[in-house]
């Protein structure tokens, strides 16, 4: 297999059913990337593409002690709160939401890898944010995980709350929030990001983007998993959502 040519097809694919609105079917086996490795060079290939500059991340993982990914968030992908989005261009909509960070100051490549306590001494805000989860695969989420993840992790958009000043001592496990899609509640009966404390995500990120030789910028908003699972609009409506303490946070789906 050449794995070298894979990235740039994957991502050509994956912009084109994009900007067409055209998911993909079954592609051949040896255009699905084979490792991490080449799932993150199809996620850079894309950028390229689209000729757009990174504004953020999403990182998470699937238990509190499991292995963390994430993925580079598109800067126009990034939405004040009230923003309206044509359902359309986002099928299937997906609806997270999550708790975003940003630091105090840029992280510079360097050749020792940065400490959980230098990247916690740089968490400077926080905000509430929801994320539209959207696939450019007509299978999904019968996906394999590498292409998910070489997928931008199925990214749509991020609609991005008022950040406040980071509180350490915020209830970060299991906050107190509402989530809801024409006034109805949309909040699972259950809790918690299946990472734990969703801060334990950061270190791994800061460290995954600077080893390649990048700054990890001071405005970045790195968004970390979902607290309410993913809900499935049925339709046009309203959504709004808070963690207590932060911030609301809506969109319009028409």
């Amino acid at each position: 297999m050449n794995t070298a040519s894979n990235p740039s097809r994957l991502a050509q694919l994956i912009v084109d059913a994009q900007r067409q609105r055209n998911p993909l079917g079954e592609l051949d086996s040896n255009v699905y990337p084979a490792d991490f490795a080449t799932a993150y060079l199809t996620q850079q290939e894309i950028f390229r593409l689209r000729g757009v500059e990174p504004g953020g991340w999403k990182i998470g993982s699937k238990s509190p002690t499991g292995p963390i990914q994430g993925s580079p968030l598109p800067r126009d992908c990034l939405f004040a709160p009230a923003s309206q989005f044509d359902r359309g261009a986002y099928a299937p909509v997906g609806l997270e939401l999550e708790i975003a960070f940003r630091f105090n100051r840029a992280f510079g490549s360097r050749d020792q890898d940065y400490s959980d306590e230098e990247v916690m001494a740089g968490v400077g805000e926080m905000a509430a944010t929801i994320e539209i989860v959207s696939s450019r695969f007509a299978a999904w989420p019968k996906i394999e995980p590498l292409t998910q993840l070489a997928d931008l992790l199925n990214h749509g958009a991020l609609i991005v709350g008022e950040f406040v000043p980071y509180k350490e001592h915020f209830t970060f496990v299991q906050p107190t929030l509402e989530l809801t899609f024409n006034g109805d509640n949309i909040v699972p009966a259950a809790v918690a990001n299946p990472a734990g404390d969703p801060r334990r995500l950061l270190p791994w990120l800061v460290n995954h983007h600077t080893r390649q030789g990048r700054t990890l910028p001071q405005d970045f908003v790195i968004t970390t998993g979902s607290f309410t699972g993913m809900y499935f609009a049925p339709g046009p409506g309203e959504v709004s959502g808070q963690i207590h303490g932060l911030p609301p946070v809506s969109l319009s789906l028409i």
